[in-house]
């Protein structure tokens, strides 16, 4: 039962992630490879409020969110006017300055939290203690699936009353035509803005939850290969609507989990899963491009 719970955990944060991601690849059409950055400025944010700075579970989960959605100006405003290609390589350069911030900001000789010492660098952040929602810590599995659920409940409800309200059909408007999005007065600059914003918040938000169950969390959150992964779950799962998030980060999460009942060496298990997904992102766009529950073909 505890295997199940960690998976549903596990299941919930990707969740998050997939949806927000998916406001901005399937929503906006811009393609971007800053979202693991934000995951970490989550994950630190969260981590660094609880054990530096005295905030309570709540207040460091509020704090990741606002943390994430005000630095998502750091892709939003110097690509202000960039799409296409300009914009996935504006996106890969935050990422990397954020992946770069994160293994950097190191001073041992100073207290963790501090501005010489913010992030302990390499060594990362260990520690981290378990959320306390109403004066009950959440210490078992089973409690901290559920929290992850119920905030992952919470993000969907969040992103279907965005998706189906007018601002949603003027971002797919923005995605399909933007010139014409601009004709019928839309400020498709802003939109962008705000859709980054609410995207890079919700990132922010698993981090703090990804943080909270794991007690540890390093620069490697931020590295490209985590973008890649969410990136992946989208295109499998597909975009334009909330199944395919959602379908993309349990198809993704189970594959490694099945290869552990095959009794495969862990290295191995490592190669096959890669192997695995490449093969599935091949078959996914040679024969269902829209992703396995998607709307949107990213062209």
């Amino acid at each position: 039962m505890n295997y199940l719970f960690h998976l549903l955990i596990y299941f919930g944060v990707y969740a998050v992630l997939a949806m927000g991601l998916n406001l901005v690849v399937g929503f906006c059409g811009l393609l971007t490879l800053a979202h693991a950055g934000y995951f970490a400025i989550g994950a630190y944010t969260y981590a660094l409020g609880t054990l530096a700075w005295g905030f309570d579970s709540l207040s460091a989960l509020l704090l990741a969110f606002v943390a994430g959605g005000v630095l998502s100006l750091l892709t939003s405003l110097p690509t202000w006017r960039l799409k296409g290609d300009y914009f996935v390589m504006a996106s890969m350069a935050v990422q990397i300055l954020l992946y770069s911030t994160a293994y950097n900001w190191v001073n041992s000789d100073t207290k963790l939290g501090t501005l010489a010492n913010l992030t302990n660098g390499p060594f990362g952040i260990a520690g981290i203690s378990r959320p306390v929602i109403f004066g009950c810590k959440l210490s078992s599995l089973g409690a901290m699936a559920a929290f992850s659920l119920i905030v992952a409940a919470v993000c969907m409800g969040v992103c279907r009353l965005l998706q189906t309200a007018p601002w949603g059909r003027t971002l797919k408007c923005m995605r399909d035509d933007e010139l014409a999005a601009k004709n019928l007065g839309k400020n498709v600059q802003l939109l962008k803005v705000q859709a980054l914003f609410v995207a890079c918040a919700l990132a922010a938000v698993a981090g703090a939850v990804y943080a909270s169950y794991t007690s540890y969390i390093d620069p490697s959150l931020a590295s490209m290969d985590q973008s890649i992964l969410l990136l992946s779950m989208i295109f499998v799962g597909g975009m334009g609507n909330l199944k395919g998030p959602l379908a993309g980060a349990a198809i993704l999460l189970l594959i490694p989990e099945i290869l552990r009942f095959l009794n495969i060496p862990d290295a191995v298990a490592a190669e096959i899963r890669v192997m695995l997904y490449g093969l599935m992102l091949v078959l996914i766009v040679r024969f269902r491009p829209e992703g396995v529950a998607g709307d949107y073909k990213v062209s």
